[in-house]
């Protein structure tokens, strides 16, 4: 990135009275110059409190979205439309009614890391960050979890009273995270600890010294007392993990975990849009009311 870039860049944020949102596992380029950078469950809270006119995800699909149904009144722009995250359709409405079906006190709880469709068909919306949290504060003994496999057995371990019934989706990138690759970083840096992402598989969370969300892993290497960390998830997290402990080590497996939607998202690209005000994520009206009270009832029960 050009320091004419991020002129450009700084000087069109001002005019547009624009905010730029930055998931973790962006480039590091596009964290630096982001004015907020966090997980998924952090960036939905910042676009519902967020006082500017023109948010720009730089994200996936799935995020631009949420922020447009939290922000109705408000420009979201895609630095590139075409970064999807390919979990986020793998469940279907014809499922979720066969459920209710089987069901009657159902609650399907949506991953936010899905589409509007299947929000709007959904109870409630979770992230990685507040998934148990939320499946414990609700009232039905039943929960149907989409769309990731990985993540809801994950809360079903945590919520063993509840009769939790998985969806049978997955995050292809840290589904390819294999305990074999693990075993050969281990064995290369036998002192690091392991931190696991909940969508990695089971087999990699049993060996980790612990599993929680980007935010999680972030807040846990920094507290913690440990000098090397092998760490299962995307590659992006290496830069605010490295830009809090830059005395401490970081690791991946390899091949190093890479979401090439996630790198759809550069300078140049934010720079076009804040130009252009192109790739504005619209959300069809008859699904804005549906899509979006699953995650006003997210932020409100993580209250």
């Amino acid at each position: 990135m050009t320091e004419e870039i991020l002129r450009e860049i700084r000087a069109l944020k001002k005019q547009r009275n624009a905010v730029i949102l930055a998931h973790y596992y962006c480039s590091h380029e596009v964290q630096a110059l982001a004015d907020h950078v966090g997980d998924s469950f952090y960036l939905a809270k910042v676009a519902k409190g967020t006082d500017a006119d023109v948010v720009v995800f730089c994200g996936v699909s799935f995020m631009g979205e949420s922020a447009k149904l939290l922000n109705p009144d408000k420009i979201v722009l895609m630095p590139d439309p075409m970064a999807d995250c390919a979990m986020a359709h793998m469940a279907s409405v014809d499922q979720i009614r066969e459920m209710r079906a089987a069901y009657p006190d159902l609650a399907v709880v949506c991953y936010i890391n899905s589409t509007a469709e299947l929000k709007s068909h959904s109870d409630v919306c979770v992230t990685s960050s507040n998934a148990v949290e939320i499946v414990k504060a609700l009232p039905n003994q039943n929960i149907f979890f989409i769309p990731d496999e990985n993540l809801g057995n994950f809360v079903k371990k945590q919520v063993p009273e509840k009769n939790v019934m998985v969806n049978h989706g997955f995050c292809p990138i840290h589904k390819a995270i294999t305990v074999e690759q693990l075993v050969r970083e281990k064995e290369l840096h036998p002192h690091a600890k392991v931190l696991s992402h909940p969508e990695c598989n089971s087999d990699i969370l049993a060996f980790s010294d612990y599993v929680g969300s980007t935010a999680d892993i972030i807040r846990y290497a920094k507290a913690s007392d440990a000098d090397a960390f092998i760490v299962c998830t995307e590659q992006g997290v290496a830069y605010p993990l490295q830009q809090d402990n830059p005395h401490k080590q970081f690791f991946f497996c390899h091949p190093t975990p890479c979401c090439a939607d996630m790198k759809r998202n550069t300078p140049e690209k934010i720079l076009e849009v804040l130009k252009t005000l192109k790739n504005s994520v619209q959300v069809p009206e008859h699904r804005k009311h549906s899509a979006l009270r699953p995650l006003d009832r997210m932020l409100e029960v993580a209250k």
